[in-house]
């Protein structure tokens, strides 16, 4: 049987020794907190933070997760996920399908029987993600600056309990998102979150404006950073 190592090898692995790599992940954090945001919100959920992100917004918050981390096999992380005793485990990042291993552990997660979210940028193809997974679409808003990076095809391959957000940070970014949610029909297919940016975008403002155009969406914050300090990690 092979063996996967979670260790740095030399040139020439040792005789009878199968480097399996594609079970490595860079990981950034393991944490157990409270979920901050989506469908979950409020739930104790064990968060799988991964290295590395195709993209760079402008008003990211974990910009820390583009290249910090430690290699971690599969196995390695789901006996650390184990160690929480909680049901619920979001993988993150960061941009998690970045790393394609992320697939196998979100398998892995699901065969052991946890529920299992997938938080992503809009710019990746999901096709690969086990149905099991609820994926949760971040699409990017004008604002961002990576607006060109959504992959809107990725719709195609969502299933009903998916989700999908849009974070605003102005009226600019408010009235684009409202044209998609119309365009494409999101709302009649998804839960739809708007979710200002923190500290940028008054809630009490994007609040009317909702109600005003008689949106069908939910309305989020970022319930962790009213917890916890806004610039604390691993909460």
């Amino acid at each position: 049987m092979p063996v996967c190592l979670n260790l740095v090898l030399p040139d020439a692995p040792a005789a009878g020794v199968v480097v399996n790599f594609a079970m490595i992940l860079m990981v950034n954090e393991i944490f157990y907190s409270l979920q901050g945001e989506s469908s979950y919100m409020g739930q104790p959920c064990v968060f799988v933070r991964l290295t590395y992100c195709n993209l760079r917004c402008k008003w990211c918050d974990t910009e820390y997760a583009f290249y910090e981390g430690t290699h971690m096999s599969v196995p390695d992380i789901l006996e650390k996920v184990k160690t929480f005793n909680c049901n619920l485990v979001e993988v993150t990042g960061g941009e998690p399908l970045f790393q394609p291993e992320v697939i196998q552990l979100l398998k892995s997660l699901v065969d052991a029987g946890f529920t299992v979210l997938l938080e992503t940028g809009g710019s990746l193809s999901v096709a690969d993600v086990p149905r099991e997974v609820v994926k949760i679409v971040d699409f990017k808003c004008p604002s961002s600056e990576m607006e060109h990076k959504n992959l809107w095809t990725l719709l195609n391959e969502l299933g009903p309990r998916d989700e999908i957000k849009f974070v605003i940070a102005d009226r600019a970014d408010y009235d684009w998102a409202v044209a998609k949610i119309q365009d494409l029909t999101l709302a009649d297919n998804w839960v739809v979150h708007l979710s200002p940016v923190f500290g940028i975008l008054d809630y009490h403002t994007l609040a009317e404006w909702i109600l005003a155009d008689r949106l069908k969406v939910r309305f989020q914050i970022q319930l962790h950073k009213h917890i916890w300090d806004p610039a604390t990690r691993g909460v």
